[in-house]
């Protein structure tokens, strides 16, 4: 069954890449400037690999850490060890599951959207995720031409079919 409000967010290179060494393989601004449009005012369930992945707290936005460490304890941030216990503590309203490919993965089965920045290049990277697969229909796609080193990309909205 699906958790009203719950998305899953990510951004995935042609070849399924999505991070390489704890950062993003790319950088694109847009994609940037969407992610933090899509998270403002909401909480964010991630990993702990993802959580200190991050420049610091992002602004405007809970930070819900989903880790086996017992022991793991970061300021700012509030630590589940279960996914029940990161639903529970993120409420109810809108929920975004930020990574890393574990997390994205554990709570794929729940999601009911899926925010896809579609990237239309290859990267070297160490983290992958499969391609969506028929579970998920798309329901918005908007497309962005390559300009200079940015490749081209897509912003996909999919949501849980029926």
């Amino acid at each position: 069954m699906t958790r009203k409000g719950l998305f899953l967010i990510v951004a995935r290179a042609a070849d399924g890449t999505i991070g390489d060494k704890g950062t993003l393989p790319w950088r694109i601004s847009a994609d940037l400037k969407r992610f933090k449009a899509l998270t403002m005012d909401k909480p964010m369930i991630m990993g702990r690999k993802t959580f200190e992945s991050l420049p610091g707290l992002l602004p405007g936005r809970r930070h819900i850490v989903l880790t086996r460490d017992a022991a793991f304890a970061a300021p700012g941030a509030e630590v589940a060890h279960t996914i029940a216990a990161a639903l529970a503590l993120a409420g109810t309203g809108e929920v975004a599951v930020i990574g890393g490919a574990e997390v994205l993965a554990l709570f794929e089965p729940v999601a009911e959207r899926l925010e896809l920045t579609e990237i239309h290049a290859d990267y070297a990277g160490d983290t992958r995720m499969p391609p969506p697969g028929a579970q998920w229909r798309e329901t918005a796609r908007e497309c962005h031409a390559a300009v200079g080193e940015t490749p081209a990309f897509d912003f996909v909205t999919l949501e849980r079919a029926a």
